[in-house]
């Protein structure tokens, strides 16, 4: 069965528990103190170093106080990467469910190739790679060790969120607060480097994130249903950003 195959009743399953996880209680405190360490911003992935696009944004004047910013981010999540992130998410946390090899192998060469920019690509390439090596070294998991043996051999590097996706599904986390969780802190991270680019103030910052809760949420409640065809972006401005910030003069951004 290939990614296009997967069928609604296999989307619907993985809004529950992961039929593969083993290692906690997913419902309990063991998950959720795993989600707040895997995602939280002291996790070793660099995630403070890269503002996808933002920084330029904030250079040609496009977001310049708390609304813009608002509005920017919740472009990333609805209609740029974070509605891409979450389809890759939610298929390969069925793959890794599933124990089928073939269908992560296709999810990862498709989130590898799903980048506008280069810089985009080395933002999830890096990520990825850094989350995975200290997920497995901390807490180790055979599925795991044979998904980067894989990307080993194909050359391939694992996406931020397809990793994420393996680790949470093979340690028996919901799919659903995995990804919410996963899209918050992607959007978390966004506002942090606005707060420090425009600059804000840190209330403005946690207004700001307050503010994007409900467009969080609806994200993850349509990424899970939609239909893998209607995968995409379609924010051609963040992309045009993050293309700009490739050759802006200072930087203090890798993306």
């Amino acid at each position: 069965m290939t990614i296009m195959d997967t069928d609604m009743d296999t989307i619907i399953r993985t809004e529950g528990t992961c039929t593969a996880g083993e290692a906690v209680d997913a419902d309990g405190d063991t998950a959720l103190l795993r989600l707040m360490t895997w995602l939280s911003p002291s996790f070793p992935v660099g995630a403070f170093s890269y503002s996808h696009g933002l920084e330029y944004a904030v250079e040609a004047g496009l977001v310049t106080n708390r609304d813009t910013l608002v509005d920017w981010v919740a472009t990333v999540v609805a209609r740029g990467a974070g509605r891409l992130d979450g389809a890759l998410f939610v298929r390969a946390y069925a793959a890794m469910c599933d124990g089928d090899a073939a269908q992560m192998k296709d999810i990862m060469a498709r989130a590898d190739a799903m980048r506008g920019t280069s810089e985009m690509a080395r933002e999830s390439a890096a990520q990825g790679e850094a989350f995975l090596v200290t997920a497995r070294r901390v807490w180790p998991d055979t599925r795991l060790d044979a998904l980067a043996d894989a990307a080993a051999a194909d050359r391939r590097p694992v996406a931020y969120a397809v990793a994420v996706a393996a680790v949470t599904a093979a340690h028996g986390i919901a799919l659903r607060p995995a990804l919410t969780a996963f899209l918050h802190a992607a959007a978390a991270n966004l506002v942090s480097a606005g707060v420090r680019l425009v600059p804000l103030g840190q209330t403005d910052g946690q207004r700001a994130l307050a503010a994007l809760e409900p467009v969080i949420l609806a994200t993850v409640t349509e990424v899970v249903v939609r239909p893998f065809e209607d995968v995409g972006t379609a924010a051609p401005m963040i992309d045009w950003a993050s293309m700009r910030h490739e050759n802006q003069y200072t930087r203090l951004f890798r993306s």
